[in-house]
């Protein structure tokens, strides 16, 4: 699913109504209508509502809103705020349209709002998107009221004050949603962790905008959905053998640390490769033996660190490595002598991540189109460099993939995937109690075997990502946020690889 620009989402409307011959009354009907049947199956006509309305298009949303839900037996007030002199043209026909049980207030001043409480449900449609500068003066003022009010506020597209694309200043007054309806497509701003209290739980409407226009706009953002996954599942022949999937080599663990190196193994094998070697300090021998049987277990000759490559790499499909590893300088010439000779794909993850981040040299050397990077937002400041905010994040993350021709799946809320061409791509799936020691070792073993088995370096990172973090909302079914932990992830993979094959 793309995410357009506002502009974009400008221009859709405009292509939609020039396509199907409609006027904008109609297409703001239709965003009415969808923003009101979300609203009636998530709130009662018992709960009051409060619709707080600007002067623009998202106002003429509110009002349009209002009518509807008044028909279905909402009580309903609608307030205007400003005094309302020049209001765009839709705003005007939708506020004539409210029937005259609804009798608009309007809001010159903080002293008229009515008093909320946390039984209301107030609707913000005071701005939406498109805005392009700080909200000031009474309409800062009713945003901070309604923030401190207590009352459940629902966003109607955007929340009011926040940017739709592009960095808002600090000191800008935004509307702290709890949920926000957005229409036809997310916006940018929704997957950026620094608007969570804004943004609230967002959900995605459609209002039927033109396909084609959507299709061919350009845009380096997409969402990953489970329709786009799907796609991607290769199916297993009739006649098939291991040989077919792919042998896989980690080089994880170390002394104290072996339990990463038996959960990326086992969330390897649980992700279908056909074979799976362990390189590991001779002190892990045991430990890798007896917890992970199905693997098999070559020692190094350091009893506590990686020190070494295995002989004979060309028996291997791809590379995972970093979980437990630590960064001794044993393990520091492993990997350097692993980026110059070695001609396999590899998934890099932790502490090989934070060795290769501090040494220029080790960047130099680094393989093109090769390397799936998958740092948690730590190590990808180390590796790439600190950003003041998440949009120049998103933009250094876009630059580190071009320059060096890697990908990059940054781990979070949304985890980010980054081509080497510059396309960043937002996972769906997952929870908050993912956030648990374990899980990104989990992630390396899922990656490193769909790598193994075949799949492009891009295909194992979208297909990859989204499996662990469906794996991540199924065993939340079951443990719930707090108890998860990492190893819950692992024992839902299979489910997770039948969620998606079985229609």
């Amino acid at each position: 699913m793309k995410i357009l620009s506002a502009v974009q989402t400008r221009e859709a409307d405009a292509a939609t109504l020039q396509y199907e011959e409609i006027d904008s009354l109609e297409l703001m009907e239709r965003a009415a209508k969808a923003f009101a049947c979300w609203f009636e199956n998530k709130f009662t006509p018992q709960e009051p509502v409060y619709i707080f309305c600007g002067p623009g298009n998202n106002g003429g949303d509110g009002l349009a809103v209002a009518r509807l839900l008044s028909q279905k037996q909402y009580h309903v007030k609608v307030f205007v705020v400003g005094d309302n002199q020049n209001p765009s043209p839709d705003h005007k026909v939708n506020l004539q349209r409210l029937p005259q049980t609804i009798v608009p207030q309007t809001i010159r001043s903080v002293a008229e709002l009515p008093p909320l409480h946390k039984n209301h449900c107030v609707i913000d449609a005071l701005f939406g998107t498109g805005l392009n500068r700080p909200v000031t003066g009474l309409f800062a003022e009713v945003i901070d009221c309604l923030n401190y009010s207590g009352a459940c506020i629902t966003a109607i597209d955007m929340p009011s004050g926040l940017y739709t694309d592009s960095q808002t200043p600090d000191e800008a007054t935004i509307v702290t949603a709890h949920y926000t309806v957005s229409f036809e497509l997310p916006k940018l701003a929704f997957f950026l962790p620094q608007h969570e209290a804004f943004v609230g739980e967002w959900h995605v409407v459609p209002i039927g905008l033109n396909p084609a226009f959507v299709n061919d706009a350009p845009s380096d953002y997409c969402s990953v959905t489970i329709d786009d996954v799907r796609k991607l599942i290769k199916p297993r022949r009739k006649f098939s053998h291991k040989g077919l999937y792919g042998h896989a080599l980690l080089l994880c663990g170390g002394y104290g640390k072996m339990g990463a190196a038996v959960l990326a193994a086992r969330a390897c094998l649980r992700s279908g490769v056909g074979l799976l070697t362990m390189q590991v300090p001779s002190s892990g021998y045991t430990i890798l033996q007896t917890a992970v049987p199905e693997a098999m277990t070559l020692t190094d000759n350091n009893r506590k660190h990686i020190s070494e490559l295995p002989e004979n790499m060309d028996n291997y499909s791809v590379v995972g490595l970093g979980p437990g590893m630590g960064k001794e300088k044993v393990t520091k010439t492993a990997i350097g002598q692993l980026l110059a000779t070695c001609t396999l794909p590899m998934v890099i993850d932790a502490d090989a991540i934070n060795i290769i981040a501090s040494s220029d040299k080790l960047k130099a050397q680094l393989p093109k189109n090769r390397i799936i990077f998958t740092p948690h937002p730590k190590e990808f400041e180390r590796l790439v460099g600190a950003s003041k905010n998440n949009y120049d994040r998103l933009q250094d993350m876009k630059e580190f993939c071009r320059e060096y021709s890697c990908y990059i799946c940054l781990k979070g809320s949304h985890t980010a995937i980054c081509t080497p061409e510059g396309k960043v791509y937002f996972n769906t799936t997952g929870n908050a109690g993912m956030a648990t020691g374990g899980t990104g070792d989990v992630l390396t073993g899922v990656l490193t075997a769909l790598v193994a088995q075949g799949y492009s370096l891009e295909e194992a990172c979208l297909l990859g990502v989204y499996l662990h973090g469906l794996a991540g909302d199924l065993a939340l079914q079951k443990v719930g946020e707090t108890g998860m932990i990492a190893s819950d992830l692992t024992d839902h993979l299979p489910q997770a690889f039948m969620t998606l094959t079985n229609n």
